[in-house]
């Protein structure tokens, strides 16, 4: 019962999640104004970043003992934990770090804002799985944070990771899916709750790209990475041009309203849905 009002309150927001609305009793949600203001909070110094992730968590409403600092060899992942009525687990990521070259607004503290905001939504919602939101340092230098957090997962308990859901680089389109980095399964989902959300729908490989989705997947846990670019992306991407100003924050805040729904719907299918047969 308490997984169908997850969904329900969620179902709700998504109906008006461009119209303005009056926020549903008791449930924390980010307006496209909150969302800009945060992704203008984007350090352009790499060496800053995590600690701008810990305070982004705690603006949102996480306590400071809830927001650890997981030093997996050589790498540090920042992660909240909302705890469930199971140990059934949802992974929601996106990396922190950036290359040398400009804010990194786009790349991906668009993702890190996203990211904190979900945990804002469903933070003291019921719910019988456990969501770990994990913003994971070092994707540039090769998917090491993820990779990390993966490799620590004991084989025998990674059956209990049902998903992987990671945000990487919006601030230009609506949500689409890089598919040689995510499971079909989740990409079916994807595709459904944009045909809710009446948004449009892409999905699409890039080639010699990839994110902390593969990591799970590696890992025969199930996973996706979603994102808002446009064709676009290689004049912004690792370059100077990847700065706040170059950020429209409608594709941002769409993509955060996407992934409640995507979020809720996971929470109500077992936990072996997207494992195919």
């Amino acid at each position: 019962m308490k997984r169908n009002i997850f969904y329900s309150i969620l179902a709700i927001i998504s109906l008006c999640f461009i119209a303005k609305a009056q926020e549903p009793s008791g449930i924390p949600y980010a307006t496209l104004e909150e969302i800009k203001e945060l992704v203008a909070l984007a350090p352009c110094k790499d060496k800053e970043r995590l600690e701008a992730v810990k305070k982004l968590f705690v603006k949102i409403g996480a306590g400071e003992a809830d927001v650890t600092v997981e030093k997996l060899k050589n790498v540090e992942n920042v992660i909240v934990t909302k705890k469930g009525k199971t140990d059934e687990t949802i992974v929601v990521g996106a990396h922190y770090d950036k290359v040398a070259d400009g804010c990194g607004a786009i790349d991906n503290w668009t993702g890190i804002v996203i990211l904190a905001n979900l945990y804002r939504s469903i933070k003291d919602l019921t719910t019988q799985k456990t969501y770990k939101f994990v913003a994971f340092g070092k994707e540039e230098l090769g998917l090491l944070g993820s990779g990390e957090m993966a490799d620590a997962i004991p084989k025998d308990k990674r059956v209990n990771y049902c998903a992987m859901v990671n945000f990487d680089s919006f601030g230009f389109n609506y949500p689409q899916v890089m598919t040689n980095i995510s499971d079909k399964l989740l990409m079916e989902l994807a595709k459904e709750v944009s045909a809710e959300m009446k948004v449009p729908y892409a999905q699409g490989a890039i080639e010699g790209a990839s994110s902390d989705s593969q990591s799970f997947r590696d890992k025969k846990i199930p996973g996706i990475t979603l994102h808002g670019m446009d064709n676009r992306w290689q004049e912004f991407l690792h370059s100077s041009k990847d700065k706040v100003e170059n950020v429209n924050s409608q594709s941002v805040y769409i993509g955060y309203r996407h992934g409640l729904i995507f979020l809720a719907k996971i929470e109500n299918k077992p936990c072996e849905a997207f494992r195919g047969k």
